[in-house]
């Protein structure tokens, strides 16, 4: 029998595929497209402390090799998710995971307090690309003493599996990872998305109302692959690794530079059944080289 199970601190995952926060709702829409118990777990879009409109129209734009956002978080709070959202997705039988989002570290703790007693909520991600309004707007996860703070500040009130949800726009990501990791993080998962921008030339105006928002799909997939091997390689804490995944070779690519399971993002706009085809395709890959377990080829990579 292939053993394509996973572990992730207490999170003992059937296999290493999982969706990533934003592109996979709730699980719900999914529904019709894909037997969702299927996926080693669940990530839910941003659950933030209070409610969130996001950001203004247009908040999204194609690009050539993937997609910009700047949908800003949008989401009606932690109190609406345990009253109406939890109840309907009880029902999965794998890993429910909560994107944890805000603008203050109080904030962040506050969903952290909230979503502990949730019995279906193994644990939680930490997005930490959020600007820290306290401190003009730098994002949490850009400097070390802010990452490692907000990462405390929750470890100390959530004893269930934290993730922490590293940034690439930063000079050493590394440094952030080792960071969090020393302050508590149980995980770390990278790669969110770059920052980038496009601009309408008729128009002589920026697509997205924001300016700038963020960069994922198969561009960013090389840059995602260098930041997994080198963290991977300076933490040891399970590694999660994502940006570009859009079918199994790409998977088994994050799988080989260290990461011990992958999520799969913006390739759910485009087939909303390829996790499906994801955990095929690593089975077939196992079974085509001589594999017993996806964990020996976890880290494998020949340098």
């Amino acid at each position: 029998m292939l053993d394509l199970s996973v572990d992730i601190h207490k999170l003992h995952l059937k296999n290493p595929v999982m969706s990533a926060s934003g592109t996979f709702g709730y699980g719900l829409e999914f529904d019709d497209f894909m037997e969702v118990d299927r996926l080693g777990g669940i990530l839910t879009k941003a659950c933030t402390s209070k409610n969130r409109d996001g950001n203004k129209y247009p908040r999204m734009a194609e690009t050539p090799m993937g997609m910009l956002n700047s949908v800003g978080l949008q989401n009606k709070g932690v109190d609406y998710f345990i009253e109406s959202i939890y109840p309907r997705i009880i029902k999965y039988d794998t890993h429910i995971i909560v994107n944890v989002s805000d603008s203050t570290v109080e904030g962040y703790v506050e969903v952290a307090e909230k979503l502990f007693p949730l019995e279906k909520i193994t644990g939680i991600e930490l997005n930490i690309s959020c600007p820290n309004v306290k401190e003009g707007g730098m994002a949490f996860g850009t400097s070390c003493p802010m990452a490692a703070a907000v990462t405390r500040a929750v470890k100390d009130v959530y004893a269930k599996t934290l993730i922490v949800k590293l940034s690439p726009n930063v000079t050493n990501i590394v440094e952030i990872a080792r960071a969090v990791e020393d302050e508590g993080a149980d995980s770390v998962s990278l790669i969110n998305t770059l920052l980038g921008m496009a601009i309408d030339s008729e128009k002589r105006k920026p697509v997205l109302s924001t300016i700038t928002g963020g960069l994922s799909g198969p561009a960013i997939k090389p840059i995602a692959l260098r930041m997994v091997w080198q963290v991977a390689q300076a933490v040891k804490i399970p590694v999660i690794g994502m940006g570009g995944i859009s079918n199994a070779t790409d998977a088994i690519e994050f799988l080989l530079a260290g990461a011990t399971a992958i999520q799969v993002g913006t390739a759910n706009f485009i087939d909303p059944s390829v996790c499906s085809k994801i955990i095929d395709g690593i089975e077939e890959y196992l079974n085509r080289h001589g594999f017993k377990s996806v964990k020996e080829i976890i880290g494998a990579l020949s340098t």
